[in-house]
């Protein structure tokens, strides 16, 4: 289980964070957070992988449950 940022100034972001660890494990369940809603992976988590998403700013009931929703 991994929680990824979608963005990551001068480095690699979760999407391509992403395909790097499927490389190693197929099995790799992900959640994806970020600040920028209005972002494609965001609003199909799914297609790009993810089995979760939590947006920033974000409590711990929100992480929780997308913690969850990845583990199912």
């Amino acid at each position: 289980m991994v929680v990824l940022d979608l963005t990551v100034p001068g480095g690699m972001g979760g999407a391509q964070t992403l395909n790097a660890l499927r490389e190693l494990d197929l099995e790799v369940r992900a959640v994806v957070s970020s600040g920028y809603s209005n972002d494609p992976v965001m609003a199909r988590f799914e297609e790009h992988g993810f089995r979760g998403v939590v947006r920033k700013p974000y409590v711990i009931d929100q992480m929780a449950e997308a913690l969850v929703m990845a583990l199912n």
